[in-house]
């Protein structure tokens, strides 16, 4: 699996809310571009007066998003799982995505650590190195790693400057490296 899929698998996920072509529900269309139909329809249920018909307003708008999460046209995310996207997508240059920056101003993640679940040289004599989180990150700098990285040792990731990322792995030198996978 390429660069291109773990991206194309961060942008999916990023990817919350998308419309639904058929609604069972007759409403204006949403108050805010940010919101999905589905959610607004059950939101607007508030404005009607009389409580039987509310409730069965509510109802309705329950049932359709109830629908609408099971078949993947919404998903609903709560602010744990928004934090752990973004710590999943540390390295990556993504587009900012601002449903996970509602409420509350996003953490800004500067580190991250993990452990190496397999490493290897690449064809330019580089060094390329999954971590047991699934993320792989590849050497882009020409500082010599006298010892093999192992599974198991630790690893620590820092943002440095210009966007780009150090390495550091114990008893080894650290090194530029950015995010493949």
């Amino acid at each position: 699996m390429g660069a291109f899929g773990a991206r194309a698998r961060l942008a999916a996920a990023g990817v919350l809310i998308a419309g639904i072509s058929a609604s069972t529900l007759a409403a204006p269309p949403p108050a805010s571009a940010d919101r999905a139909q589905v959610l607004q329809q059950l939101l607007d249920c508030r404005k009607i007066s009389d409580g039987p018909t509310r409730l069965a307003c509510y109802d309705r708008a329950a049932a359709t998003m109830d629908q609408a999460e099971a078949k993947g046209d919404i998903v609903v995310v709560d602010r744990e799982q928004a934090r752990k996207v973004r710590r999943q997508a540390f390295g990556f240059t993504l587009p900012s995505i601002t449903l996970f920056e509602r409420g509350e101003k996003p953490e800004e993640i500067s580190t991250m650590e993990g452990k190496v679940a397999a490493a290897r040289m690449n064809g330019a004599g580089k060094w390329v190195i999954r971590l047991e989180d699934g993320a792989t990150w590849a050497q882009v700098d020409t500082n010599e790693v006298t010892t093999p990285p192992q599974a198991g040792d630790p690893v620590k990731i820092r943002k440095a400057s210009l966007g780009s990322y150090i390495l550091s792995l114990p008893h080894h030198v650290s090194f530029r490296a950015h995010r493949e996978e």
